[in-house]
């Protein structure tokens, strides 16, 4: 396959996309069909053609063609074929084309889904996502075409590498899941858009969108619980968050998109809620954009992101034009946007997932605000001022606190209103079980913020325990069946309900691993072999330093026994220095690594890292990390998935 054919294909698509779009507004005056069939096969030919631009850059990716400046840039002929294909998104112009090929998939998946259906809408929705293509069709023709050839005035024997930070399995998996949440998200604005330009603003776009946006949250949630597993198994700093900026732009539309799925249920229920569920789908596909312009544009450091380039202002423009045009068929339909009843009582679930959405917002204003501070500060007063994790933790930390307790209180409100006699039932078990909790924890002298949060956790456990055995109750009183398979029948018939609260589990699940930052210890030290550290209760003995070539690296191999106060033997550790490129007589471009190994068990982590060495005097350089309550996080991720599999999959009578 000719790279040139790669590059052809993306100027026929977007040749087709612009077709498409130009059609469907003619279709829209005149509803002729054969132009509305004219504009949806240009949109099918468009993303075809994207199919056949990928594929061919896969192809020259894994064989090497380093007369692809892409190729060159981040493959080499030691590159494992894996990353080879994982390097499809590690670069600026590759991850574009990768965006665009996810985004067609979806199209022509909703294109096909709605050939019978929702006619008076698929017009705008195609030419909504048509736009989105045709912006990142402009990015990859003219500004970073994956397919430029290599700038050199001689033959490219070999190219730079893939940067050892994302040889990594989770690094291979981490940005398409969360490429497949960010651009998922636009099939749900699509929607949203054509409602607004045709008025349709009742409840048939939300049941439209409901299964894309819950897919759409699915992988972005997997995405980020992914790149959190990704930085505490390679970065080496002990950690899985830490507010960077890139980080925070996933976090941000993840926060938008979960207030609108509490919110849509209070639309799809009672008609309620119309101009703000508008609001919150715009924002999170703005936020998604916005994101992108924080990756790609350099203003912000990060490991995350891509190279300083000139992509910034154009994806900021395309934020800007996005909120002006959609916030603005906001304000021309803002009678129709007006619900059709209100909230009766504060003491209602419906209230409560207003109040949930509130605080979804503030943590998502708090995150970004602390973002875009230092870009802020720099322009008004000409010296960047850098927000780091103390900042977000001190705002955060009571905001998330707020959101933890709220998971609870909701599953205990009735729709309408809730009297007070029923407030009292259903919050008596789970506040006494909470209560008691914090007694105990305060007690034992722990800091306040563990305190809350471990109480609180034991209130939301109890609160969706209830909710379970009462319905499993319920239907053993009805039908007199055992309670596993009373319990098993009431989560097959509802499943979006017992699934959204399986979700809420796997959420207080990753809150206590959270929790367990607060007990922290870690050590920097030095040491030679056959010497012993101790840190925290626990004693590390070095057994040896052995050496090892390895295709595509060099390594330095330490020999770590873990020793506890009784002197039994616990694990044996492994962590490496790396030097990737060794052999280059280039030192500049020999690539250092530091290759952690980890003791994990569901109440700590024993986490070591080979920070370097002595080769004259044997001494190797070592941290030790202790972090209790880690694996709840990644525990905590397995449930949220299962829960938000349970909520989609459909009912047998469907």
């Amino acid at each position: 396959m000719n790279p040139v054919a790669g590059s052809v294909a993306l100027n026929l698509a977007l040749g087709f996309s612009v077709i498409s779009v130009i059609s469907l507004f003619i279709y829209n005056n005149y509803k002729d069909e054969r132009i509305f069939l004219t504009g949806q096969r240009s949109a099918l030919a468009s993303s075809f053609l994207i199919f056949l631009s990928t594929f061919i850059l896969c192809y020259q990716l894994l064989i090497s063609n380093f007369d692809i400046d892409y190729v060159a840039r981040y493959t080499s002929l030691e590159t494992p074929t894996v990353y080879k294909i994982s390097a499809l998104w590690a670069g600026q112009s590759g991850s574009l084309l990768f965006w665009l090929f996810i985004l067609s998939i979806f199209s022509v998946i909703t294109i096909l889904q709605n050939q019978s259906k929702h006619h008076k809408l698929m017009p705008w929705i195609t030419i909504t996502i048509s736009v989105v293509q045709i912006f990142f069709l402009i990015l990859t023709n003219f500004i970073t075409n994956p397919f430029n050839p290599t700038d050199a005035d001689f033959i490219v024997r070999n190219g730079n590498g893939l940067n050892p930070l994302l040889q990594n399995v989770t690094m291979a998996i981490h940005p398409p899941t969360l490429y497949l949440g960010y651009v998922g998200l636009t099939i749900p604005f699509a929607f949203a858009f054509s409602a607004l330009i045709n008025k349709e603003l009742g409840s048939i776009w939300i049941k439209s969108i409901r299964r894309w946006t819950l897919i759409s949250w699915l992988f972005l949630s997997m995405g980020i619980i992914l790149g959190g597993w990704w930085a505490y198994q390679e970065l080496g700093w002990g950690g899985y968050w830490a507010w960077d900026p890139v980080e925070n732009a996933s976090f941000m539309p993840w926060l938008t998109l979960t207030a609108f799925l509490h919110s849509i249920i209070i639309q799809e229920k009672s008609g309620m809620l119309r101009f703000w569920n508008m609001i919150l789908i715009i924002l999170t596909f703005a936020l998604t954009i916005f994101g992108t312009f924080l990756t790609r544009s350099g203003v912000m450091s990060s490991v995350h992101s891509f190279t300083e380039s000139s992509l910034g202002p154009i994806f900021l423009f395309f934020v800007f034009f996005i909120l002006i045009i959609s916030l603005s068929m906001v304000y021309i339909r803002k009678d129709h946007l007006r619900s059709v009843r209100k909230i009766e009582s504060f003491t209602s679930r419906e209230g409560g997932f207003l109040l949930n959405n509130v605080v979804f917002v503030v943590l998502c204003f708090a995150v970004f605000w602390g973002t875009i501070f230092p870009v802020v500060s720099e322009a008004v007063r000409g010296a960047k001022i850098t927000v780091g994790p103390p900042f977000f933790n001190q705002i955060n930390t009571p905001i998330g606190l707020v959101l933890l307790g709220l998971t609870g209180v909701g599953p205990l409100l009735a729709w309408r209103r809730t009297s007070m006699l029923k407030i009292k039932k259903n919050f008596f078990l789970p506040t006494t079980i909470g209560f008691l909790n914090f007694l105990l924890l305060l007690f034992f002298g722990f800091d306040i913020y563990v305190v809350i949060s471990f109480a609180l956790c034991s209130f939301v456990i109890t609160a969706i325990s209830m909710e379970f055995f009462r319905g499993a109750k319920a239907r053993n009183n009805k039908f007199n069946e055992s309670y596993h398979i009373a319990l098993y029948k009431i989560i097959s018939k509802n499943r979006s309900r017992y699934g959204g609260y399986i979700v809420h589990i796997g959420i207080v699940l990753m809150f206590i691993g959270f929790t367990g930052n607060a007990f922290d210890v870690e050590k920097e030290f030095d040491i030679q072999k056959g010497a012993s550290e101790f840190v925290g209760d626990y004693e590390f003995q070095l057994v040896d330093i052995t050496e090892q070539e390895r295709p595509n690296h060099y390594a330095w191999v330490s020999h770590l026994r873990i020793i506890d106060m009784n002197g039994n033997l616990i694990n044996n550790l492994y962590p490496e220095k790396r030097v990737y490129f060794y052999d280059n007589p280039d030192i500049n471009k020999r690539q250092p690594h530091s290759e952690i190994d980890i003791h994990s068990t569901i109440n700590l982590d024993i986490y070591s890292i080979f920070s370097a060495l002595d080769g004259e005097k044997g001494i190797a350089f070592l941290k030790i990390m202790i972090n209790p309550l880690v694996k709840w996080v990644w525990l905590g991720g397995y449930v949220l998935v299962f829960g938000t599999l349970i909520a989609l999959w459909p009912r047998k009578d469907t």
